[in-house]
């Protein structure tokens, strides 16, 4: 059941071809919005806006590298000129290089990608979101999706990964402050073990990943992508007019 909670608004959603940006598009789209699906290939964010049209929803891809200024810029243009304002943004691309190496054997190539993606991406992103939010009457709310490992990591051989989540959270409580003046509400979701690629540790199956989560997650399963979704889109709605800055974790208790 879909509460129409977007009805009339548009979100942009990077990092939308597959996982959780996808699952955040598509629950976007069921309860009304206008999405636009940003990422770096074609090919998965066409094929999660045929998902968005067979669901119902109206969809728009870009390929954007959120590195690159100039392609968010480029993306919240799209979003503007499609379909007249934007007043979501979802700051979900994110990459793990270097998975399982410990801090002295990562590359530094691997390291710089991280910090250019996790972090600088969601800089960037954000200032091309709130130059736009700013100029709206009724301003727009930004979701980051920052990490439970960036609040308390203890996985080996995540140390860089965590790092990087953890600058987002920071990032989204400055910027939170920072804007909420303009009309503009940031908050960050911070996911733990969820039903995607990225959950798995190298060569792990996915009985081996079920038992590790059993024994360290009180809640005894990974979050669905469903529920990271449901949080996200929480935070960005007009239920949550009152929350600025916060860091919504959902990691079924791992952080308790």
């Amino acid at each position: 059941m879909t509460t129409g909670r977007f009805l009339g608004r548009t979100a942009l959603v990077t990092g939308a071809g597959s996982g959780i940006g996808r699952g955040v598009a598509l629950a976007l789209a069921r309860e009304g919005a206008r999405v636009v699906v940003a990422g770096r290939r074609r090919e998965p964010l066409d094929e999660t806006a045929a998902l968005v049209g067979r669901a119902g929803g109206t969809a728009l891809a870009v390929t954007a590298d959120v590195g690159r200024a100039g392609d968010l810029r480029d993306a919240v243009t799209a979003a503007v000129e499609r379909f007249g304002s934007l007043d979501v943004a979802v700051n979900n691309a994110g990459i793990l290089e270097g998975r399982g190496r410990a801090v002295a054997d990562l590359a530094e190539e691997d390291w710089r990608r991280m910090l250019d993606v996790n972090v600088t991406g969601v800089f960037l992103a954000l200032r091309a979101e709130v130059a736009q939010m700013r100029t709206q009457p009724r301003g727009g709310a930004i979701v980051n999706i920052a990490s439970r490992i960036g609040v308390h990591s203890r996985l080996p051989g995540t140390a860089a990964y965590a790092a990087t989540k953890a600058a987002v959270s920071v990032l989204t409580r400055g910027a939170a402050l920072d804007h909420i003046a303009d009309g503009v509400r940031i908050n960050a979701v911070s996911p733990g073990a969820t039903d995607t690629d990225m959950s798995f540790l190298p060569g792990e199956t996915a009985a081996g990943r079920a038992a590790r989560v059993r024994a360290g997650v009180p809640l005894g399963r990974v979050s669905t992508v469903e529920e990271v979704a449901a949080a996200v889109l929480y935070l960005a709605s007009d239920d949550a007019a009152s929350v600025v800055g916060a860091d919504l974790v959902v990691d079924g208790g791992s952080t308790a």
